[in-house]
């Protein structure tokens, strides 16, 4: 799945445990007509991709929903969800870049004329 927006924040890389286990978090907010805040969290050496980028940059992020189960002290289970990012590209960079511009071509020119064309071998077919 695909979510695309501009940054609004990058949050700095967190470590946890004796394990080494990082994660970076940063904030989306898509552009329609009701904006949406949309936290998407990197983790491990996916960390590093964000540091190319700045709030304010227009930008698509590739995700995976995770979802996992907790069952606190109480005995009461609990779900939590959470959108894991794993590559992130700069829509700006791509909508930048200038297209080819080819001179305008006038329709009688477009095409190559027929110069070989002999009457008596068309067909006669209606279309």
């Amino acid at each position: 799945m695909e979510l695309q927006g501009r940054i609004k924040l990058i949050d700095e890389t967190k470590t946890f445990g004796n394990n080494g286990f990082r994660k970076r978090e940063v904030v989306v907010t898509t552009e329609e007509q009701y904006p949406q805040h949309i936290m998407v969290e990197f983790v491990q050496d996916k960390c590093d991709l964000l540091n190319a980028y700045q709030p304010g940059q227009q930008v698509k992020i590739s995700i995976n929903l995770r979802g996992r189960e907790w069952t606190n002290p109480q005995g009461e289970t609990k779900y939590f969800n959470s959108i894991q990012g794993w590559r992130i590209e700069n829509l700006e960079a791509a909508q930048g870049a200038s297209p080819v511009n080819h001179p305008p071509v006038s329709p009688q020119d477009a095409f190559e004329p027929a110069n070989d064309f002999k009457e008596d071998e068309h067909d006669d077919l209606p279309f």
